[in-house]
């Protein structure tokens, strides 16, 4: 059953559309989780859900549209902002709204390895000429703003002091244009072929943290298959943070779910054992 933040952004949704003047149509709701995609005949729009418990304002929603439009018109194969109506961010119910083209694809498909490593490395080798301006702190700033926002549970102090050890341990290397969540799940089976999306947590940071996530949810095949590698010290250093990371979404999680409280106490047990 839907919950307020789906509500919200379905009502969001429709009153953008109506503002436009587009063609009143049923919403479906095809994904609820950080954001809310809701499809309205050819189009999609995007709002945040659970991620508003972690950022404010529209720059992530101004990113994400900049960034796609930017490796839309390089020919890479990405989930494309609309250009009429205008992508956005547009605003409603007090929250962002960006439209994007619907994509046709197979949920069910999965690429191989080699086929994720190898589009990843096309997304990397267009990204290394965007011209747009990037944060250079990315995950950081995300577990910084969490971190000192919430109790989580009671365990903030103690991740407070694991995120300052880790980031601590952060090798110093060249930065580059990052998809900034680089996992198999990002990359949808279009009839064209692998097709990325969700470029919010684009930032300029070392490749290590693409490839972490990569080999972390996808496998060690994919960071395999990927042409290009990184020092086994930066990687291990990056996949750290990811996994100390994701411990900390979880308690985000837990804030709009709170069924799902025991997720985010065991991720935490199974991270400090």
């Amino acid at each position: 059953m839907a919950d307020d933040y789906t509500r919200e952004a379905v009502r969001a949704a429709r009153a953008v559309t109506a503002r436009l003047g587009l063609p009143a149509r049923d919403p479906e709701v095809l994904h609820e989780r950080s954001n809310v995609l809701v499809r309205l005949g050819p189009l999609v729009a995007r709002v945040p859900a659970t991620i508003r418990l972690a950022r404010t304002g529209p720059a992530w929603q101004e990113r994400d549209v900049a960034v796609s439009r930017f490796l839309t018109e390089r020919g890479v194969r990405v989930v494309s902002p609309t250009t009429d109506p205008p992508a956005g961010p547009h605003f409603a119910e007090g929250l962002p709204v960006t439209l994007w083209q619907h994509t046709p694809h197979d949920p069910d498909h999965r690429y191989a390895p080699d086929v994720v490593a190898r589009s990843l490395a096309e997304v990397h080798a267009a990204l290394r000429e965007y011209p747009g301006e990037l944060p250079r702190r990315g995950p950081l700033d995300d577990l910084e703003r969490i971190l000192g926002r919430y109790d989580l549970d009671g365990a903030a102090p103690r991740l407070r002091a694991e995120f300052a050890r880790v980031a601590a341990t952060l090798p110093d290397g060249p930065a580059q244009p990052l998809h900034g969540d680089a996992h198999p799940g990002n990359v949808i089976a279009t009839e064209d072929g692998p097709c990325w999306l969700d470029f919010e947590d684009t930032w300029c940071g070392p490749l290590a943290w693409d490839l972490g996530i990569l080999a972390r949810q996808g496998g060690p095949d994919h960071l395999a298959a990927y042409p290009g590698s990184v020092s086994g010290e930066a990687l291990r250093a990056y996949s750290e943070l990811r996994a100390l990371y994701a411990v900390v979404w979880r308690f985000v999680i837990a804030r709009r779910f709170p069924h799902r409280l025991p997720e985010a106490r065991s991720a935490l047990a199974g991270y400090f054992s």
